[in-house]
């Protein structure tokens, strides 16, 4: 399976454009490991190899992922982290409303 079709990579916007959208910014892909817990949300790509986006895996957290890392990641049976052929834009606040939710203390 292909991890990035030419169609995504025209769709994802470059790195730093949504930075100041918080949990507004957009997911335009999924990637996960079929054989694990591990999931990755790209938000934004520099056009050669490196994403930001969410990351679960031990935790939820946000930060840089490359292509070629999750091309030659396997998970503990061994299998390639595929695309989510079913993926449909989603905010993050959608994904990970923990992290984005503010609480008032006092409450």
């Amino acid at each position: 399976m292909k991890l990035l079709t030419e169609e995504i990579r025209k769709k994802l916007p470059p790195l730093y454009s949504q930075e100041n959208l918080g949990g507004k910014a957009v997911v335009y892909v999924k990637f996960f490991t079929p054989d694990s817990n591990w999931t990755f949300w790209a938000t934004e790509f520099d056009g050669k190899d490196i994403f930001f986006g969410l990351v679960e895996g031990h935790c939820k957290e946000l930060g840089y992922f490359s292509l070629s890392e999750l091309q030659g990641l396997r998970g503990p049976l061994g299998l390639p982290v595929e695309r989510d052929l079913y993926w449909r834009p989603k905010r993050l606040e959608e994904i990970a409303p923990e992290l984005f939710t503010l609480t008032d203390p006092t409450e």
